[in-house]
């Protein structure tokens, strides 16, 4: 099997090789390694990797190259990607944006829990790739709205949580869809008997691709959780950040939508904050970037994507103000900070009604209960 230790290797069309250098890769991950030459090949892959590992990137990457190469590119969908949570969706959308913002491509995104009727009229003007939750897919694809016929590409993530959540009967009603698909990629954390059975039912000759996750911080790193209601977060965050005027800080929120508004909160509270997330142009990017290791704004907030290009030797906080639906996720975040030998501190806010389960699976990762802080 071949792996690729710099992108240069793949011959990346220009403008996705510069939104992939921009998003702060300079050397691909070892799932990417592993994974994009299979994809290029047009072979069917399980790919075992957690999320945090530049997962979606090993799918994102290939399938953008190809589809700008298509030609003609054709009517209709030709990849879908099904993610068993809105959130997880939410941020493969990012990711095929930021890849993709130099390309002619098209990204649809649905998912329940928000009104049908915009999703299905952004389905009627069409779309290259469609990124979904189960429920919904099938809801719009029942009254009419979606057509997925025309896929070639299907790409299944998450896999094992999808089961875990009951979600394989949904799984296997999308798949009969899919009669026109000439390639499919499955990826999962795990690989229990339940995932290995489906994947045998829906790939042809796969080659299986794995990588081990990253499940330990830095010895440097001091670790603390706050216990505290989602509606008191933003209070305890800008009395926490009051008494740390002196150093830089670096906030993780799961959504852009959730960065922005946590940014203006705090402007209002006289603290200077900036904030970044795949939504916003490389030049507003960079210029937060650059106004946060300078000083001038001494709070940056971030989605998970949009923190890949941040590399400060000397940055001493890091807050978890939403926890990582990935545990794998929470270890990649809270290594932003403890470089070098250098110590410093990262705490958490955890909602124990809506995130009591987040924090039990980070704990159980890495092998020990993170100390609570008292109000």
């Amino acid at each position: 099997m071949t792996y690729i230790l710099d992108f240069k290797e793949l011959n990346l069309i220009e403008p996705l090789s510069r939104a992939v250098e921009e998003a702060g890769y300079s050397r691909p991950t070892e799932i990417q390694a592993k994974a994009i030459p299979i994809i290029l090949e047009g072979r069917d892959i399980i790919g075992c990797a957690q999320t945090g590992t530049g997962k979606t990137g090993a799918f994102a990457i290939p399938l953008l190259q190809r589809l700008e190469q298509e030609k003609p590119a054709g009517k209709g969908l030709r990849v879908l990607i099904l993610t068993p949570t809105r959130e997880l969706a939410i941020q493969i959308d990012e990711n095929f944006k930021i890849y993709g913002k130099y390309l002619r491509i098209k990204t649809l995104c649905v998912y329940g829990g928000v009104a049908l009727p915009p999703q299905a009229r952004a389905l009627k003007q069409g779309g290259d790739v469609l990124i979904a939750t189960p429920g919904r897919l099938l809801d719009l694809i029942q009254q009419k709205y979606a057509d997925i016929s025309s896929v070639h590409t299907f790409v299944l993530d998450e896999a094992d949580r999808m089961l875990d959540m009951g979600f394989i009967h949904d799984v296997k009603r999308v798949n009969a869809y899919l009669k026109n698909r000439k390639q499919t990629l499955f990826f999962s954390a795990t690989l229990p008997d339940a995932a290995r059975k489906l994947a045998a039912s829906m790939l042809t000759r796969p080659a299986t691709v794995s990588v081990t996750p990253v499940s330990s911080a830095a010895e440097t790193i001091r670790q603390g959780v706050y216990f505290v209601n989602k509606q008191e977060k933003t209070n305890l965050l800008i009395d926490i950040l009051k008494e740390r005027t002196e150093s830089r800080s670096l906030i993780f929120t799961r959504t852009r939508h959730g960065a922005e508004r946590l940014a203006k909160k705090l402007a209002k509270s006289g603290i200077t904050a900036t904030a970044i997330h795949g939504s916003k142009s490389q030049n507003a990017r960079q210029r937060a970037l650059e106004d946060f290791k300078n000083f001038r704004a001494p709070v940056l907030i971030a989605t998970d994507i949009a923190a890949r290009g941040i590399d400060i030797e000397a940055l001493p906080f890091v807050v978890n103000y939403e926890l990582p639906d990935v545990p794998e996720t929470y270890v990649h975040r809270i290594g932003r900070t403890g470089r070098a030998g250098v110590s410093g501190d990262a705490v958490s806010f955890c909602d124990k009604g809506e995130e009591g389960s987040n924090l039990a699976a980070i704990q159980k990762l890495i092998g020990f209960e993170i100390p609570v802080i008292k109000l």
